[in-house]
């Protein structure tokens, strides 16, 4: 191989490789990507009303939100010690709320029971993400 072939090789390699994204900047992007839906299904939860939810609406949004949750989880790994300790102290937190006030949903029996249940739970579901994800800073 030539001289000049072989410089313009090593600084293609050089080059490709610095523009690549980090394993730990890969995992924040994923990690704050996710808590932006998280954020945005809460807001789409808040603004359903008795008469505007659907069950396949609240089941979706739901569902997306446990999505996000393991999308976390599985990128907390590849970040640095101190954001990893505040991903996985906010993902846990809001975990557990999540759990409990999913699980409340739908388990009253009147209509007026259940209006009250779904913005009680909504309100709650909003609270425990301001008071766990809200604070992981994605700037």
């Amino acid at each position: 191989m030539k001289p000049l072939a072989i410089i313009l090789l090593i600084a293609s390699v050089a080059l490709v490789a610095a523009c690549g994204e980090s394993k730990q900047d890969k995992a924040k992007k994923q990690v704050c990507s996710a808590r932006s839906d998280i954020q945005a299904q809460v807001k789409t939860l808040q603004g359903m009303t008795l008469t505007t939810a659907t069950t396949n609406g609240v089941k979706d949004s739901l569902t997306a939100i446990k999505d996000d949750l393991k999308k976390i989880t599985d990128a907390q790994g590849d970040l640095n010690d101190a954001r990893k300790a505040e991903v996985q102290k906010a993902n846990q937190e809001f975990t557990s709320e999540f759990q409990s006030i999913a699980g409340k949903l739908g388990t009253s029996l009147s209509v007026g029971q259940a209006q009250a249940q779904l913005k009680t739970a909504l309100g709650q579901l909003g609270a425990a993400y301001q008071k766990s994800f809200a604070q992981v800073d994605c700037s």
